[in-house]
């Protein structure tokens, strides 16, 4: 029993942390009525919403039937690891980042595998590394992208497009670094051609819903029209959270157990810790004065230790100049592997593919993030003093 608990802390360290600090800091700030104001429903209504509907869009593989539908017409290497790496970019907008690579990082093992051993050999690292990169620079442009997002996008009380206009001229920057790097590739031709494949694991494309693929379908896409709505704030998240709910129970329940729970209680241990710090007049404070004016700086920086979701809902706490710590989480994503948790994704299905290049993942995943991370705080300061 306590090697499975070990295992599991080990497995779910955010959580961990989250729980210790907010059980901590109730011996600090007693547990009162105004507990229930820390936390921020709405955003996890709207998460759980979200996570549902892509679990259920996984499931019946839809994903993975577009994938093979581009690959099915790739003839050379430079335009395979262009469409893997832009897969992984464009659709990390709207199914989150994490969701982007679960589906699409096994996909690139089985393509690759059909290339040829050493093309597979070769490119495996640098097309994985690129695709957790572009998935966490694409989930940039919009508040569904990434979790910090949706929060931040909720706390702030921006409109959908000023969130997005915002974040656009990053995301140009992101795709036009991503678009060359994959041009830089040597153009040579596919010896052995992408043919017809089926996915397996969690982007398996077997359907066993109720009744017809199509069905299943035009379900999840219409409660994910209801998702955006939400997210709009033109439809109430209650009323989101039951029809979710109850059309994702109907159509398959067990859609509802591939909700990552874990971090929406993470949420929840981060909101208790920091309503109870919020509460402590000195500490408040202290850290008002470190985050005013640096607080771009300071999320990226943040983000490199704790990750990007609790830097973004930490920081929040203590300053409402909401709009940067938009810019500094999501370019926090960027540098160490912790820095976005969708990163470890990545990492634990190379490690799987293929043990023995770990050291040589790792050393090219900084490598590349640094430069990106660079580039683009460049572009930041560059930006903010021409205004």
């Amino acid at each position: 029993m306590g090697k499975k608990c070990m295992e599991w802390i080990k497995k779910e360290a955010v959580l961990s942390i989250a729980v210790i600090l907010a059980f901590v800091s109730c011996f600090v700030v007693q547990p009162d009525r105004e507990y229930l104001e820390y936390i921020d429903f709405r955003t996890l209504g709207i998460l759980f919403c979200l996570m549902a509907v892509m679990a259920g869009f996984q499931k019946i593989g839809i994903f993975g039937q577009i994938a093979k539908a581009l690959l099915k017409r790739v003839k050379t290497v430079r335009m395979l690891v262009l469409i893997l790496v832009l897969l992984c970019f464009f659709f990390s907008m709207v199914i989150t980042n994490d969701v982007a690579l679960i589906t699409f990082v096994p996909l690139t093992f089985i393509v690759l595998g059909m290339t040829g051993e050493e093309i597979k050999k070769k490119l495996t690292v640098p097309v994985v590394v690129m695709q957790t990169i572009a998935a966490n620079l694409g989930s940039m442009l919009t508040p569904i992208g990434n979790p910090q997002n949706l929060y931040l996008y909720g706390k702030s009380g921006m409109t959908l497009g000023s969130f997005m206009l915002l974040m656009l001229p990053y995301t140009a920057v992101s795709l036009v670094l991503l678009v060359l790097w994959c041009l830089c590739r040597k153009e040579e031709r596919l010896e052995n051609p992408v043919m017809d494949f089926e996915q397996d694991g969690a982007a398996g494309i077997a359907c066993e819903m109720k009744g017809s693929y199509n069905k299943a379908l035009a379900a999840y896409l219409c409660l994910f029209a209801l998702c955006i709505l939400t997210v709009a704030r033109m439809v109430p998240y209650g009323v989101t959270l039951v029809i979710v709910a109850l059309v994702v129970f109907v159509l398959d329940r067990k859609v509802l157990g591939k909700v990552d729970y874990c971090l929406l209680m993470t949420f929840i241990g981060f909101f208790v810790f920091i309503g109870n710090m919020g509460r402590i007049p000195a500490f408040r404070h202290v850290l008002e004065r470190m985050i005013e004016g640096n607080e771009v700086l300071t999320a990226v920086l943040s983000s490199q230790v704790i990750s990007n979701v609790p830097a973004a809902l930490l920081l929040s706490g203590f300053t409402q100049k909401y709009e940067a710590l938009i810019v500094g989480t999501n370019l926090g994503g960027l540098g160490t592997l912790i820095a976005s948790m969708a990163s470890l994704i990545s990492f634990k299905y190379l490690g799987k593919e293929d043990k023995g290049a770990k050291k040589k993942y790792l050393i090219y995943f900084t490598l590349a993030n640094l430069a990106f991370l660079v580039v683009l705080l460049g572009f930041f300061y560059f930006t903010k003093n021409q205004v």
